[in-house]
């Protein structure tokens, strides 16, 4: 066990706000050993640009400064020169290895925990590179695990079914398997990485009104009800289906400890409306602890001084909670 836990921080897309949110971190609200990983000059010319105080030290694995005002740099340089706000498809390479270098490390436990800014998926499929979100590449690179993705803010969480894809195609995802499999990931992750002792989730329709006794399509009675009940017979809390436009009213989620909601655009836009820029991703199903922002690149304020580092604070602050729920979960295992 170490003192204090190690997290890696991923610098994101460079033509992003990734290094301007980096620059706002203040070392002092943070009990942990910050490592932040990316190009040494792109990361310390963009926090001069905006007066940043931080203070940045050459990472080194075995050591631990001992001065809590420094954060500590692992450098991977850039493939080619970047300026804020202009996206270059050769730097696409760059950013993946930053992934990689931060997961492997968690892996292995040279981190505890690992937080990641943003990226611009765009630029790295124009790169000629497939990419379709950080949990994905996650997974992969974690040897094909089922990823969740988990956003949180204050007392919200919202899990989703299905990522990132296309609306027309949701429908054709979701089946008895997928929604059981999910659960079963939630409720094992809440316990151990949010030390809830009996989460209760409640689970959304696919369908307006949760499909209205099938006048308004049947997944709910064909999928989604169908693994509700397999998974309250395996003894999970688990309720719905609900329709998506009343469970997340205030007495609906007084009694809930996450919504699985279906597909991307049916949870987030509420869960972002609630707590935009406090806001956390966390990749739940890996076996590590991996939490995200809850924005994108904003390639028009970056470089401004107009990028708010609040949701990448806030997912600094849970990465150190789960690693040392995680800790805990283990020893009493």
């Amino acid at each position: 066990m170490r003192a204090k836990p190690c997290i890696a921080i991923t610098s994101g897309e460079p033509a992003g706000i990734g290094p301007d949110i980096i620059a706002g971190i203040e070392t002092s609200q943070f009990s942990a050993r910050l490592v932040v990983i990316g190009d040494r000059d792109l990361i310390e010319t963009r926090a001069r640009a905006l007066n940043s105080k931080l203070q940045f030290v050459e990472y080194q694995c075995d050591q631990n400064p001992d001065d809590s005002t420094h954060i500590e740099l692992l450098h991977i340089p850039l493939s080619e020169t970047c300026e804020a706000g202009v996206l270059n498809p050769a730097n696409s390479g760059y950013v993946l290895e930053l992934i990689k270098r931060a997961c492997n490390g968690t892996l292995t436990r040279e981190f505890d925990a690992m937080v990641t800014a943003p990226v611009q998926k765009e630029i790295i499929n124009r790169a000629g590179i497939g990419f379709s979100g950080h949990t994905e590449f996650l997974a992969e690179i974690c040897g094909g695990m089922k990823p969740v993705m988990l956003l949180t803010t204050d007392q919200l969480r919202v899990a989703l079914a299905t990522t990132h894809l296309p609306l027309r195609k949701v429908a054709d995802a979701i089946n008895t398997g997928l929604i059981i499999q999910i659960a079963e990931i939630l409720d094992q992750e809440l316990k151990s990485k949010f030390a809830i002792d009996n989460p209760h989730i409640k689970v959304c329709g696919l369908n307006p009104h949760a499909g209205e006794n099938g006048y308004l399509g049947n997944e709910e009675i064909e999928s989604i009800s169908p693994a509700i009940k397999i998974l309250r017979q395996k003894g999970l809390n688990i309720s719905g289906p609900y329709p998506a436009d009343t469970v997340f009213t205030p007495l609906a989620l007084s009694d809930a400890d996450v919504i699985l909601a279906m597909y991307h655009d049916q949870g987030l836009p509420v869960l972002k409306h609630a707590g935009f820029h406090r806001a956390v991703n966390s990749t739940l199903g890996l076996p590590i602890v991996r939490t995200s922002v809850d924005h994108g690149t904003a390639l028009n304020l970056a470089g401004s001084s107009k990028a708010d580092p609040g949701s990448l604070l806030s997912a600094i602050q849970l990465a150190i909670f789960q690693s040392a729920c995680v800790d805990k979960h283990a020893s009493s295992s």
